[in-house]
């Protein structure tokens, strides 16, 4: 017989996750309280990085069920909701999302769901470069500088040369300058020719 567990997550400690719970209950998935998994967990973390998702993890086995009133319970983007629902059907769990009507996401319906979103998340992120690329094509056009601006000056760039030439080292140059290690090497091999 199946095991049904529920995994429930709000994002502050301010929010309650006690409407998940009872929207599990009214769908008719009947969940004793050692076998719901709630926490308090921003939903930029992934599900695996997840203490309580891990805990949960640790006690599903081949058969049981998962059930969440959400899919952005499960991960922090259609990626990682697919990832994890992958992960749990690999290991014979079947994972319940009320807000796509209950729907089995291993399921032959609702693995076409997952690819309807898994197409609409690469959708998004092509959108997003695309929007990305134009916006610094505009700005390169326009003259901008990109990039982060560098922690040196140009006269401070020069300084570094030739205390470097002189044979000042790279880790008391960059305690001198306040910056990194890395910025002193970057304005040394600016100067040196390229082959």
């Amino acid at each position: 017989m199946s095991r049904v567990f529920a995994y429930c997550r709000v994002s502050t400690a301010d929010q309650t996750t006690d409407n998940q719970v009872q929207e599990i209950g009214a769908a008719g998935f009947n969940v004793i309280a050692s076998r719901t998994i709630v926490e308090t967990v921003s939903g930029s973390v992934a599900a695996a990085e997840r203490a309580g998702f891990c805990q949960l993890l640790n006690k599903l086995e081949d058969g049981d069920v998962l059930v969440v009133t959400k899919l952005d319970r499960l991960g922090r983007n259609a990626m990682d909701v697919r990832a994890t629902v992958e992960g749990l059907s690999g290991m014979g769990v079947r994972v319940h999302c009320l807000a796509l009507g209950g729907v089995d996401l291993t399921s032959p319906a609702g693995k076409m769901t997952m690819g309807v979103i898994a197409a609409v998340a690469e959708f998004e992120r092509d959108l997003l470069v695309e929007r990305t690329q134009a916006g610094l094509a505009r700005a390169k056009a326009e003259g901008k500088s990109l990039g982060r601006p560098s922690s040196l000056s140009e006269l401070q760039s020069q300084a570094v040369r030739q205390r470097v030439k002189a044979g000042d080292s790279v880790a008391a140059l960059a305690r001198e300058f306040q910056t990194s290690r890395q910025t002193i090497m970057r304005a040394r091999d600016a100067a040196e020719p390229t082959s």
